[in-house]
C-alpha cells in the first residue's frame, strides 16, 4: 500500500529524528521507512496484532462501562433520591470532573514516559489502576450513588492516561505506508472486543434468572468485574510484543519538572501552527463525539427508552462500527484523511439532529446505526493525521496533548448538556448544543495543511 497522505516517515518513538528521504515513501515491499521498527514480516506483525489488541481489551470499558452498563445502573440507583433529569446532570458533571483530571494527567506521564523511554510500564501501571476501580464497582454498596461516581472517575482517569501511552506507540508498530490501516485496525479491534463483551453483558442483564443470577442489577455488578478482568487480560499481548526502541533520555522527572516540560510544550506549539490548528479542530469535533458516547444511554433512559433497547442499539454500534472502520482507513486514500473525517462529521450533524425527534426505541437503534457507520473511522484517521504531525522522539507528551483536546472537549460537552438538561427540564434541548462543535470542527480540519505540517515535525532537532 503506497504511503498516504499525513503519514509519518519517522524512527519509533524515543529515538533520534530522521529527515525526509526516498526511502520514506516505499511500502512495505521495499526498504523500511522508520528503521527503528521491527522488520516487515512476522515480528512487525506480531506487534500490531498485540497493538491492536490492547484496542479490543479496553474498548470494554468504553462500551460496557462508559456508554452502556453504569449510565443505566446510575440513572436507576440515583433516580431512587432524586428526578430523572437531575441524575442525568449529575452522570454530566461527574464525566467532565474525570475528563477535566485525565486531561492534566496525561501530557504529565507523557512526559515522564517519554523521559524514561518506559511508556509500556507506564501503561501497565495505569491499567493496574483503571481495571482495579472498574473491579470495585461491582463491590460499591446498593444504592450509594456518590461511590459510583468516584469510582467511574477513578476508573476512567486511569483509562484515559493509558490510551495516551498507547497511542504514542503506534508509531512504534507501523510504519508510513501503514499508520492510516493500522490506525483504523486498532480501532476495528476495539469494536469487536467491546461488542463481543456488550454482548455477554446484555445476555446478563436482560436474563440474570437464566445464568442463576437474582436481579438485573447483580448482573450488572458481575459485568463490572468482568470488564475489569478483559482490560487486563488483552494488555499482555502487547507487554510481551510491542518494544519500545530509542535510549532513554534520563532520569525520571518531578512531577514539578515534568510539569514545566508540558509548560514549554504548550508555548512552543505556536511554532507549530498545522499541529496547533489540527488540535482546536479535534477539540471541537471530539467534544461532540464524546458527548454523545456518555450521554446518549442515559439520555434514552429520561426519554423512557428500556435498558434492553438501550444496552442493544449500543451493541449494534459495536458490530457494524468495526467493518464501517475499516472502510474509512481505505476512504482516506481517494478523498485524503481530513475529507474523510469531515464526512464523518457530516453524519454527526445529522445525527444531532434526528436526537432532537427521539421518542420510539426503534429511532434510538436508527441513530445507533447512523453513528456506527462514522464514529471510529472519524477517530481513526484523527489519530494518523495527528501522528503524522508529531516529531518522533517526542510522541507520548504530544500524545498527551492530544489527550487534552480530547478530555477538555469532553469537559465541556457533557457539562453543556447537563446545564441545559437542568435548566430546561430535560435533555432534548440539550443535544442541540452539540452541532456548533461538529460544524466549526469540520470547517476548521480542512483549513490544516498536513504536508506542511509534516515536513516541519521532520525537521524539528
Amino acid at each position: 500500500m503506497p504511503p498516504l497522505d499525513g503519514d509519518l516517515p519517522t524512527g519509533a518513538p524515543g529515538g533520534a529524528p530522521r529527515r525526509a528521504s526516498p526511502a520514506d515513501d516505499r511500502g512495505p515491499g521495499g526498504a523500511d521507512a522508520a528503521t527503528d521498527l521491527p522488520p516487515a514480516g512476522p515480528a512487525r506483525a506480531a506487534a500490531q496484532r498485540a497493538w491492536c489488541l490492547y484496542d479490543w481489551g479496553n474498548s470494554a470499558f468504553a462500551t460496557s462501562i462508559v456508554a452502556a452498563l453504569l449510565p443505566v445502573y446510575f440513572a436507576g440507583v440515583a433516580g431512587r433520591t432524586m428526578p430523572a433529569h437531575l441524575a442525568t446532570a449529575w452522570w454530566g458533571y461527574a464525566s467532565a470532573a474525570a475528563m477535566l483530571l485525565a486531561a492534566f494527567c496525561g501530557p504529565l506521564l507523557g512526559a515522564i514516559a517519554d523521559r524514561l523511554g518506559r511508556r509500556v510500564p507506564v501503561l501497565v501501571g495505569c491499567v493496574a489502576v483503571g481495571a482495579g476501580a472498574t473491579a470495585l464497582l461491582a463491590a460499591a454498596p446498593a444504592g450509594d450513588w456518590r461511590a459510583l461516581l468516584l469510582l467511574f472517575g477513578v476508573g476512567f482517569v486511569a483509562f484515559a492516561a493509558a490510551n495516551v501511552l498507547y497511542d504514542a506507540l503506534l508509531p512504534a508498530v507501523a510504519g508510513p505506508a501503514e499508520m492510516h490501516r493500522v490506525s483504523a485496525r486498532g480501532f476495528a479491534y476495539g469494536y469487536l472486543g467491546g461488542g463481543l463483551l456488550l454482548a455477554a453483558h446484555l445476555a446478563l442483564v436482560t436474563a440474570p434468572q437464566r445464568f442463576g443470577l437474582p436481579d438485573a442489577a447483580t448482573a450488572a455488578r458481575l459485568a463490572f468485574a468482568s470488564v475489569a478482568l478483559w482490560w487486563a487480560a488483552f494488555t499482555v499481548p502487547l507487554v510481551r510484543r510491542v518494544r519500545e526502541t530509542g535510549a532513554p533520555r534520563g532520569a525520571a522527572p518531578s512531577p514539578l519538572e515534568a510539569a514545566r516540560q508540558v509548560t514549554r510544550t504548550c508555548a512552543g506549539l505556536r511554532r507549530r501552527p498545522e499541529l496547533l490548528r489540527f488540535l482546536l479542530a479535534f477539540w471541537l469535533y471530539s467534544d461532540g463525539i464524546g458527548t454523545v458516547v456518555k450521554m446518549a444511554t442515559v439520555y434514552g433512559s429520561e426519554i423512557g427508552i428500556g435498558r434492553t433497547h438501550l444496552i442493544g442499539a449500543l451493541l449494534l454500534v459495536q458490530l457494524l462500527a468495526a467493518p464501517a472502520s475499516l472502510a474509512f482507513g481505505r476512504l482516506a486514500r481517494p478523498l485524503g484523511p481530513q475529507r474523510a473525517v469531515a464526512l464523518g462529521l457530516a453524519g454527526y450533524v445529522l445525527i444531532t439532529a434526528l436526537a432532537w425527534f427521539l421518542s420510539e426505541a426503534w429511532h434510538f437503534w436508527a441513530i445507533a446505526a447512523l453513528v456506527a457507520l462514522v464514529q471510529g473511522g472519524t477517530q481513526a484517521l484523527s489519530r494518523s493525521m495527528y501522528a503524522s504531525l508529531v516529531p518522533p522522539e517526542r510522541t507520548a507528551e504530544l500524545f498527551g496533548f492530544y489527550s487534552v483536546s480530547e478530555k477538555l472537549a469532553g469537559v465541556i460537552g457533557p457539562l453543556l448538556f447537563g446545564l441545559v438538561a437542568q435548566a430546561a427540564g430535560g435533555g432534548r434541548f440539550a443535544v442541540l448544543t452539540l452541532l456548533p462543535f461538529f460544524l466549526g470542527g469540520a470547517w476548521l480540519l480542512l483549513t490544516v495543511d498536513l504536508e506542511r505540517g509534516r515536513r516541519r515535525a521532520l525537521a524539528e532537532p
